[in-house]
C-alpha cells in the first residue's frame, strides 16, 4: 500500500517544468553541478598554492630559490605573499583566463625550454617583460590586494616614498612601474630604454582622486615643505633623527657655536641647517637622467633631488663608498674606512653688503688613497670647501643645484675622453686636465639617453665663441667660490662651458680646527658687476650647493650636497639668511 506522504513527494518530483524535464531531473543535475564544480574549484584551487607552484624544478630551483628571505617570504609581520598571490588573479573570470594561458607553460615544460638553469636564465627577461606587461595593463592588480596606495599615511612614509606614491596617484602611475625584482632576479637593467619609458609610460585611466591625507600632506598645509619633511622626520618613522642627533653631537662643542667671530657676525641671528652630505663615487647628470635611475620621472617632471633623497644621503654614501651600490659602487678606485658621509652645520647670514656662510663639520683620521703615491691627491690641503650658485635659469640647477655641472665625460668619470681624443678635438677649451665640469648652456647637445648607440654626454658638442659669450652675459652660469684650507687661498670664478677658478670679484675665507671639528666661514659681497658673478637680491631665492674635499682629496672624490635653495629672511628656503 503506498504511503500518502510517498504519492505526495513522487507527485512533486514529476512535476513538469520547461521542455518536459521533470523537477526531481532538475534537482539531480543541480546537485550533480554542485558536486562537478566544488570539484572542479578544489583542483583550481589545489594549482593555487605554493607547493603546487614549486613542484617542478624549474620554479623549485629558480625563482623559488630567489624569492626565499625577501620580504614577501619573511617580514616582521608574518604576512607572507606567495607565487598564486602575486601571479595568480582571484577574480573568477580573470583566474580562468590565466589558466588558460597557463597551458603554454605545460607546453613549454614538455618540451623542456627552460629545464636547466642556463635556459631559464636565457629566457628570464622574455618572461618577466611579459608578466610586467600583465600586471600593467592590470593597474598592478594583484600588487593592490594587499598594498593600496591611497590608504597609505604619508606621515609614515619616507620622502622618496611618499613623494614617488603622489606622483603616481596624480600621473597615472601604477605599482610594477617601480616596484620590478622585488622577489626575484633583477633583469629589469637590461631593459632598454626605449623598452623600459614604453613600459613604465603613465596611463590616464589609472589616475586617482588625491587622498585627504597627502592632499593635506603636499597642498593645503600653511607650513612649508621644509617644515613639514622635518616634523614627519620622528625617530618611529625615518632615520632621520638619528642622523641628525650625530651632526648636533659633532657641532654642539664647535668654539664659535653662538658667538661672534673675527667677522664681526652675530651667529646666534643665523638659522641652523644640519645637512649631511655624501660621497657620490662616479654619479653625474647622465645616469640620474637616465634608465638606471628609478627616479629620472619624477626629476623630468619637476621634482627636486631634494624632496626624495634629503634624509637618505647617510645610507646612500655608505652604499657608493662601500662598493655596495647597484650601479654606483666603486671598483678599482675603492679608498678603505673613506667615510661614506660627513654630517656638517650650516649657517647664513648677512648684512647691507656681504652674505656670510658657516660650515662646521667633524675632521676625519687618514684613510690613504690606494691609487696614489703617499696616498693623498692633494697633500698642501687637508680641506678644500667649495659652493655654487645659480638661478633657476641655469638648467637642472632648480632640482640638482651644483650637480648640473658634472657630466659623465668630465675628468675621472667613466666616460672621461682619451688624450688623443682631446688633442685631436681643436676645441677652445682648457684642456691641460682634462674636461672640467661644464653646465647644458655651453653645449648644442648633450646626450642623456645613449639611444642608438650614442655616447652619453656632450664633451665636443662646444657652442661657438659668440654663443658662449651671450650665456656668460645673460648670467647663464654657476658662480663658484673655493676656500683652500692648507694654503689658504680663496678662488671667486664660475662655470660655463669649462670651469674657471678666477674672474669674480673675490671672497674671503677663515678656517679653524678645534677639538676635531673644523670651521670655515665664507664671505662674498651681494652685489657685482663681474660677468662671472651672481648678484644675490635679497628678495629672491637661490639655488645652492656645496662640496668638501676632506682627507686630501681632490677631483671626484668629495663629499657633496644636495641641492638647496638659499633665501634672505624667508622661512621656506632651506638655507635661510637671516638679516645681522
Amino acid at each position: 500500500m503506498t504511503r500518502p506522504n510517498q504519492n505526495i513527494l513522487s507527485s512533486f518530483l514529476n512535476r513538469k517544468l520547461i521542455f518536459g524535464t521533470t523537477l526531481g531531473v532538475a534537482i539531480f543535475f543541480i546537485i550533480l553541478g554542485v558536486i562537478l564544480w566544488g570539484g572542479f574549484n578544489t583542483g583550481m584551487e589545489a594549482t593555487n598554492t605554493m607547493d603546487f607552484c614549486i613542484s617542478c624544478h624549474e620554479m623549485e630551483e629558480n625563482v623559488y630559490q630567489e624569492y626565499k628571505g625577501t620580504i614577501h617570504d619573511a617580514n616582521r609581520s608574518g604576512v607572507r605573499a606567495g607565487c598564486p598571490d602575486c601571479h595568480v588573479p582571484r577574480p573568477w573570470f580573470y583566474k580562468i583566463k590565466r589558466k588558460i594561458q597557463a597551458s603554454n607553460e605545460l607546453l613549454h615544460k614538455a618540451l623542456g625550454t627552460i629545464d636547466t638553469p642556463e635556459k631559464f636564465d636565457a629566457h628570464r627577461l622574455q618572461m618577466a617583460k611579459s608578466e610586467w606587461m600583465r600586471m600593467k595593463k592590470s593597474d598592478s592588480r594583484e600588487c593592490r590586494n594587499c598594498h593600496e596606495i591611497s590608504t597609505m599615511d604619508p606621515e609614515a612614509q619616507k620622502p622618496r616614498a611618499r613623494k614617488q606614491h603622489y606622483n603616481a596617484m596624480k600621473t597615472g602611475q601604477t605599482c610594477i612601474d617601480c616596484h620590478k625584482g622585488i622577489a626575484h632576479k633583477k633583469v629589469h637593467d637590461q631593459l632598454t630604454e626605449e623598452e623600459k619609458d614604453e613600459l613604465e609610460k603613465p596611463n590616464p585611466d589609472f589616475i586617482r582622486p588625491i587622498p585627504e591625507a597627502y592632499d593635506k600632506f603636499f597642498n593645503n598645509d600653511k607650513k612649508s615643505d621644509t617644515e613639514k619633511v622635518a616634523e614627519a622626520a620622528t625617530p618611529a618613522k625615518t632615520d632621520v633623527a638619528k642622523d641628525k642627533a650625530v651632526t648636533e653631537e659633532v657641532v654642539k662643542s664647535a668654539p664659535t657655536a653662538a658667538t661672534a667671530d673675527s667677522s664681526g657676525v652675530d651667529w646666534e641671528k643665523a638659522p641652523e641647517r644640519l645637512i649631511n652630505i655624501f660621497y657620490p663615487g662616479q654619479a653625474s647628470m647622465e645616469w640620474a637622467l637616465g634608465k638606471d635611475h628609478s627616479g629620472k620621472r619624477a626629476f623630468n617632471s619637476g621634482d627636486r633631488c631634494f624632496e626624495c633623497h634629503d634624509e637618505e644621503t647617510v645610507d646612500i654614501g655608505e652604499l657608493i663608498v662601500s662598493g655596495e651600490h647597484e650601479y654606483l659602487a666603486e671598483t678599482d678606485t675603492v679608498i678603505p674606512d673613506k667615510r661614506g658621509s660627513i654630517p656638517v652645520s650650516v649657517r647664513a647670514t648677512y648684512d647691507g653688503e656681504n652674505l656670510y656662510m658657516r660650515f662646521q663639520f667633524p675632521e676625519t683620521a687618514h684613510t690613504p688613497a690606494p691609487f696614489v703615491d703617499g696616498g693623498k691627491m692633494d697633500a698642501d690641503n687637508q680641506i678644500k670647501l667649495a659652493i655654487m650658485l645659480a638661478t633657476d635659469d641655469v638648467t637642472y640647477a632648480d632640482r640638482a643645484g651644483c650637480w648640473g655641472t658634472c657630466h659623465i665625460d668630465a675628468k675621472g668619470m667613466p666616460l672621461e675622453p682619451s688624450a688623443d681624443d682631446l688633442s685631436a678635438s681643436g676645441l677652445a677649451l682648457n684642456l691641460e686636465q682634462g674636461i672640467s665640469k661644464y653646465i647644458t648652456e655651453s653645449r648644442t647637445n648633450i646626450e642623456l639617453k645613449g639611444r642608438g648607440g650614442k655616447t652619453l654626454g656632450g664633451w665636443d658638442k662646444l657652442k661657438s665663441e659668440d654663443e658662449i659669450k651671450a650665456e656668460l652675459e645673460a648670467g647663464h652660469i654657476m658662480d663658484l667660490i673655493r676656500y683652500q684650507a692648507g694654503t689658504g687661498k680663496t678662488e671667486d670664478g664660475y662655470i660655463l662651458e669649462q670651469r674657471y677658478m678666477e674672474g669674480g670679484q673675490g671672497a674671503e675665507s677663515t678656517s679653524s680646527l678645534s677639538d676635531g671639528v673644523w670651521t670655515i666661514i665664507m664671505k662674498r659681497k651681494l652685489s657685482s658687476d663681474k660677468p662671472g658673478d651672481l648678484s644675490l637680491a635679497t628678495d629672491q631665492v637661490y639655488n645652492l650647493g656645496f662640496a668638501i674635499h676632506d682627507d686630501y682629496t681632490n677631483g671626484r672624490f668629495h663629499h657633496v650636497s644636495l641641492g638647496y635653495k638659499l633665501g634672505f629672511d624667508n622661512k621656506e628656503a632651506e638655507l635661510n639668511a637671516v638679516k645681522q
